[in-house]
């Protein structure tokens, strides 16, 4: 098994049933935990959104610590019913606040991309569940690489952008070519979300401990912020056409 989400890893459930006893996890735990997380981010980002002058201070130190948080849930997934809520508290003021400031100069533009996430959340469930979508191996395959690709690409992004004060191309730009590739990270970021259904369902198969239900709540939670960011950022840049 194998997800394009960093958090759905190799090997995460199948290692987690081998030190696992007592209750194992099913699909609609996962699914009731996803909705605790969802409300945790609600509440988090309201919060920020109506303070976004006292949260901007913070906006780094929050950002550190939400990447602590993630990693620490990743390489021990049984922290997750603790870390899991923590994490989905620290993203929901980033996304909150961040969401604030989009808000202000693209009147509107947060309600779209809310329901655009969830829509897209909602559409690619119906379509796996239908069985239109196979998970083979290429596929799989497929959106590891270009999850990976476009992880590198950012990454390179922040490093010129912060080390050579240097933008690269794309990210930014409202042109053509910088719409396409947004539309092309959100396809990607969607595509993830089919991959984070079959690793669920295949946990549950495998009896994982419960405590991996808030473990993949916790990774389909990271696919739908970076989605929801994505659609978001894209929306900008048709607004600055």
């Amino acid at each position: 098994m194998r997800s394009g989400n960093p958090a759905l890893r190799d090997n995460t459930f199948s290692n987690a049933a081998l030190s696992g006893s007592g209750q194992t996890m099913t699909i609609s735990g996962a699914v009731n935990k996803t909705f605790i997380m969802g409300l945790f981010v609600l509440i988090a980002a309201l919060w920020s959104w109506s303070e976004p002058w006292r949260f901007m201070p913070f906006f780094m130190p929050i950002c550190l610590g939400s990447l602590i948080v993630a990693l620490i849930t990743i390489f021990r997934p049984q922290t997750a019913p603790v870390t899991a809520p923590i994490y989905a508290l620290l993203e929901g003021l980033l996304i909150g606040g961040i969401s604030f400031f989009f808000e202000r100069r693209y009147p509107g533009i947060v309600i779209q991309a809310v329901g655009l996430t969830f829509g897209t959340l909602f559409a690619l469930l119906m379509v796996y569940k239908s069985g239109l979508i196979k998970v083979t191996q290429n596929f799989r395959l497929g959106i590891i690489a270009a999850t990976g690709g476009i992880a590198l690409y950012y990454l390179a992004s922040l490093v010129c952008s912060y080390f050579f004060k240097f933008q690269v191309p794309l990210i930014h730009e409202s042109t053509p070519l910088g719409i396409g590739f947004s539309v092309f990270v959100v396809i990607i970021a969607a595509l993830n979300l089919v991959l984070d259904f079959d690793f669920i369902e295949q946990g549950a198969q495998m009896n994982a401990p419960k405590y991996m239900e808030w473990y993949a709540a916790f990774g389909l939670t990271v696919t739908l912020i970076w989605l929801y960011m994505e659609i978001l950022r894209l929306l900008a840049k048709m607004s600055r056409r």
